[in-house]
C-alpha cells in the first residue's frame, strides 16, 4: 500500500507501541516502523457526549523482510475524546492535539462500549445492500434484509482472538472487525452473504458489513467488518471432541462407540452439513478445472521446502513423493469456492446443528491466493486432520503427567480418530469413494500433514510427532 506522510497530530510511536501490546498483531518481535496513518472515515452514530469514533489504518513495514521491506496494514479504530476516560485505559493508544478537534485521548473503540453503540446505530440507519455511507470517504455500512436489529443491546469484546477483534451485541449479533486489511471483497464476508441469500442453515446469517471504497485507487473495496448472527448456544467442535476423547480415556475397558460419549454421531451429522455448504457454494460461485499435474507439482514443491525444516520427513519422502504422483495422472480436476482452510475448531454445535464459520481462508496466503476455486477435497483432508489431533492432543496431555499410560492410550486415540474420520467422510461422500476420489484426498491430506510437520516444528516441537505418525500412515499404504 501507499505510503502517506503521518500527519503531525498523529504519534506514529503511540501506535507501534500499541500494536506491539496486542494479541491481533502479526508483526510482534519483529523490527517494525509505522510508515503511515490514515484517518478514512467517521463512524456515524455519535450522540452528545459520547466520543467520536474514527477509522484508522496503519500501514507498517519491517526491516527484517525481503528486499524492498515486506508490508502490512492493520485497522485501528479510536474512541477520541476530549478528556481521559480511565475506564479505558488498558485500551489508551495515545494523546495529542488535533488541529481540528482540539486535545484527544484516544483508545482503541472495541474496548469502548459508547463507541461500539455508534457501530450498531450506523447498522440501523443502514437498510440497504447497496449501503448508506460518506461520498467524500468512500465509508459505508450495508445490509442484508431479513433481520431487525436492536438498538438496545449492549456491547461486549470477546477476548483471546489472535487475528481479529469480535464484539458482541447482547444475545443478538456479533461484529467482527478484521485487523489486517488486504485491497479486494474479503472471502468470509462474501462467502457468508451468497450462503446468507442462499437460504443456508449450515452458517451464522450475514446481517450486514462495513466497507471502504477504492482507497487505493484499485478499483478494489476494502472490506473493515462484518455483522452476523450470535450463536447462542454454539460449542467449539474442537472442545466438543476432546470432551468425547476425555470420556472415552476415563473409560479404560471400554470401546469408543460404548461410551457416553461417542462423537460417531456428530461426526456423521458434521459430514453432512460440510456436503451442503458445498454444494451451496458451488451453485454461487464460478466453478472450472485444474491441471492435476499442476496440482502435484506444487504438493511436490511443498514437499521440497518442508524437508529441511523437518529432517525426519526424509525417511517419508520416497512414499509422499509416490502419492503426489499418483495425483498427476488424474487429468482435469473440478475446482469450486471452498473454505481453504477447515478444521473443527472452524465449526460450532449449536441446538440447530452443525454451523461452519470463519470463511478467509488460510492466513498465511495471499487474498488472491484464498479466494482462487480449489477441490473440495481439500476442506475435506483439513477435518480429517483434526479428527487426528483431537485424540492424540489428549493422549499427549496424560502423557505428560502420566508416560506409563501413553502407550494404551496412543492405541485408543487411533481407535477413536478412525472411527470418526470413518463416519464423517462416509456421510460427506454419501457412501464409498471413487479410486480417484480416494488418491485425491490422499494427497490433500498428506499434504496438510507436511504442512503440520512445518508449523510444529516452528512452534510447538514436542508436537511434531503427531503429524509425523500421520505421514508414516499414508506411507505405509
Amino acid at each position: 500500500m501507499s505510503q502517506p506522510a503521518i500527519p503531525a497530530h498523529l504519534d506514529a510511536g503511540a501506535f507501534e507501541t500499541y500494536l506491539g501490546r496486542t494479541r491481533w498483531f502479526g508483526g510482534k518481535g519483529r523490527p517494525l516502523q509505522v510508515r503511515g496513518v490514515r484517518r478514512v472515515g467517521t463512524v456515524p452514530g455519535a450522540l452528545d457526549g459520547g466520543p467520536r469514533v474514527v477509522l484508522h489504518l496503519v500501514d507498517v513495514a519491517y526491516s527484517d523482510g525481503p528486499v524492498g521491506g515486506e508490508q502490512e496494514t492493520y485497522q485501528v479504530p479510536l474512541s477520541c475524546y476530549t478528556h481521559p476516560e480511565h475506564r479505558l485505559d488498558h485500551a489508551f493508544i495515545g494523546w495529542w492535539e488535533d488541529p481540528d478537534h482540539g486535545w484527544v485521548h484516544a483508545y482503541d473503540a472495541l474496548h469502548d462500549r459508547e463507541a461500539m453503540a455508534c457501530w450498531l446505530r450506523s447498522f440501523i440507519a443502514s437498510r440497504t445492500e447497496d449501503g448508506v455511507g460518506d461520498p467524500a470517504t468512500g465509508l459505508s455500512f450495508h445490509r442484508l434484509p431479513g433481520h431487525e436489529l436492536d438498538p438496545e443491546t449492549a456491547a461486549s469484546l470477546f477476548t483471546g482472538e489472535q487475528s481479529n477483534s469480535s464484539v458482541r451485541f447482547g444475545e443478538d449479533a456479533v461484529l467482527k472487525v478484521f485487523r489486517k486489511v488486504t485491497p479486494g471483497a474479503n472471502p468470509d464476508i462474501e462467502i457468508h452473504a451468497a450462503l446468507t441469500r442462499a437460504g443456508s442453515d449450515q452458517v451464522a446469517a450475514l446481517y450486514g458489513w462495513v466497507q471502504l471504497d477504492d482507497p487505493e485507487g484499485t478499483g478494489e473495496p476494502l472490506h473493515l467488518a462484518m455483522l452476523q448472527e450470535f450463536l447462542r448456544t454454539a460449542t467449539d467442535g474442537f472442545d466438543l471432541a476432546l470432551s468425547s476423547v476425555r470420556n472415552l480415556f476415563a473409560e479404560g475397558d471400554l470401546h469408543a462407540h460404548e461410551v457416553g460419549g461417542d462423537f460417531a454421531g456428530e461426526a456423521t451429522r458434521l459430514g453432512q452439513s460440510l456436503a451442503t455448504v458445498h454444494e451451496a457454494m458451488r451453485e454461487g460461485f464460478p466453478t472450472g478445472t485444474t491441471d492435476a499435474r499442476a496440482l502435484a507439482a506444487t504438493m511436490g514443491a511443498r514437499l521440497d521446502d518442508a524437508l529441511p525444516v523437518v529432517p525426519e520427513l526424509a525417511a517419508h519422502e520416497a512414499a509422499l513423493r509416490e502419492v503426489f504422483a499418483a495425483v498427476a495422472d488424474l487429468g482435469e480436476l473440478h475446482v469450486q469456492r471452498v473454505h481453504g482452510d477447515l478444521h473443527l475448531g472452524q465449526t460450532l454445535r449449536t441446538t440447530e446443528g452443525w454451523k461452519i464459520v470463519d470463511f478467509e481462508g488460510e492466513p498465511a496466503k495471499s487474498l488472491e491466493e484464498r479466494t482462487l476455486p480449489d477441490s473440495r477435497w481439500r476442506d475435506v483432508a483439513g477435518m480429517l486432520r483434526s479428527f487426528d489431533y483431537a485424540p492424540h492432543v489428549v493422549e499427549r496431555t496424560r502423557a505428560e503427567t502420566d508416560p506409563e499410560v501413553s502407550a494404551q492410550l496412543a492405541v485408543r486415540a487411533d481407535e477413536w480418530a478412525h472411527r470418526n474420520r470413518n463416519h464423517f467422510l462416509t456421510a460427506y461422500a454419501g457412501g464409498d469413494l471413487t479410486e480417484s476420489q480416494r488418491v485425491l484426498l490422499t494427497a490433500y491430506t498428506a499434504d496438510k500433514a507436511v504442512y503440520e510437520c512445518v508449523y510444529e516444528t516452528r512452534n510447538r516441537p514436542t508436537w511434531v510427532s503427531i503429524p509425523l505418525a500421520a505421514v508414516a500412515r499414508i506411507g505405509e499404504r
